[in-house]
């Protein structure tokens, strides 16, 4: 049985938080004394392992959270993994086809493995997630320990440090959102559920009095993106100045003739063809190659494979903007994320996904 197919909306998650040894001797040198995870990705029941699940999970330190780690399963459906420094806690899901797990939050302790299970529901179910986060609507700073629920739902979640929240296996359908915390104005907001889609919430809550009214925004995220990590990098490098992106509404807001003058316009890029615009390339201005100062050309990838192998080759020839669901940009080495690192990416990188 495939079990890419048929794959719908997140499912099951069981957390095993008895603390267990390393698992012997040598998983406790491999980490040195730090903490460590044990994850098991499954299909509802348990029994059959899901290999190439996409991991996602936050290393949370005491001050700080770390940049997403995405990481794929074994052949399985087994991934092992040391936390870094000081890390107090991990909070992961796992994604694998149009399915995602519930959200797990575990608490670390130096020496210690803690065993997570994530199951998926490999079935027809028809069910979406909701992603959000609520703030304080004047002063925009996260509103911790809000209360989300959905109307008909029994479930009630709580926003953590941050004021983010998240709610799996969420039935298609139309809600009403309804956010609660003590000092502000109750929120109640009608919300639509897609299946297989996660949507992005964004709340504001009032002081409970005030003379204005609370906001909602809410968008829907493209699945294949989702998957692929660009919302993950696209929030980290927005957060860092780790990058520029695009998604499809904001290329289509630009109406570019071509990508390529698109990308071109952005500073430190320039578009070099030769005669009647054929071997054009995207070059980074900032950058050189060599004694000769020669171009210092662009990566590019599309679809996460590597295309500029062939000099003659342009990025319009592969792909035109009303094609592209989501665009990357990255200039410098220092903010290229690992898994664009390679085939001559000193020059920068281009990251093009299709619809």
């Amino acid at each position: 049985m495939d079990h890419r197919r048929g794959v719908a909306g997140a499912a099951l998650l069981v957390l095993q938080l008895a603390a267990s040894p390393m698992g012997g001797e040598a998983q406790q040198e491999d980490c040195h004394g730090r903490a460590s995870l044990r994850i098991a990705v499954r299909d509802e029941s348990g029994s059959i392992a899901i290999p190439n699940a996409t991991v996602v999970l936050r290393w949370t330190e005491a001050e700080a959270v770390r940049r997403p780690v995405r990481q794929l399963t074994q052949p399985d459906g087994r991934l092992f993994l040391c936390a870094p420094g000081e890390t107090r806690q991990a909070t992961l899901w796992a994604e694998f086809a149009d399915a995602s797990s519930g959200e797990a939050v575990v608490t670390l302790e130096p020496g210690v493995t803690r065993d997570v299970e994530l199951r998926l529901l490999v079935a027809s179910g028809r069910t979406g997630r909701l992603i959000g986060q609520v703030r304080d609507a004047r002063t925009e700073d996260p509103v911790a320990a809000a209360a989300v629920s959905l109307t008909g739902r029994p479930e009630t979640v709580q926003t953590n440090r941050r004021g983010r929240f998240i709610m799996s296996g969420v039935p298609v359908g139309v809600y009403e959102l309804s956010v609660r915390h003590l000092g502000y104005a109750p929120l109640s907001h009608p919300i639509s559920v897609s299946l297989g889609i996660t949507t992005d919430i964004e709340v504001g809550l009032v002081p409970d009095p005030a003379e204005m009214e609370p906001l909602v925004a809410t968008a829907t995220r493209v699945r294949r993106l989702e998957v692929k990590g660009f919302y993950e990098r696209k929030y980290w490098g927005e957060l860092v100045s780790g990058g520029t992106f695009y998604t499809a509404a904001d290329i289509e807001r630009r109406r570019p003739v071509l990508i390529s003058h698109m990308i071109s316009d952005e500073s430190g890029i320039k578009l070099t063809c030769g005669i009647r615009r054929s071997k054009c390339r995207l070059v980074n201005t900032r950058r050189s190659v060599g004694f000769a100062n020669e171009d210092c050309v662009m990566s590019i990838y599309l679809d996460g494979s590597w295309i500029n192998r062939n000099p003659q080759d342009t990025i319009d020839d592969f792909v035109i903007p009303v094609e592209i669901a989501g665009l990357e940009i990255y200039k410098g080495a220092a903010s290229l994320p690992a898994e664009f690192g390679g085939y001559a990416s000193g020059c920068g990188v281009v990251v093009i996904w299709t619809k």
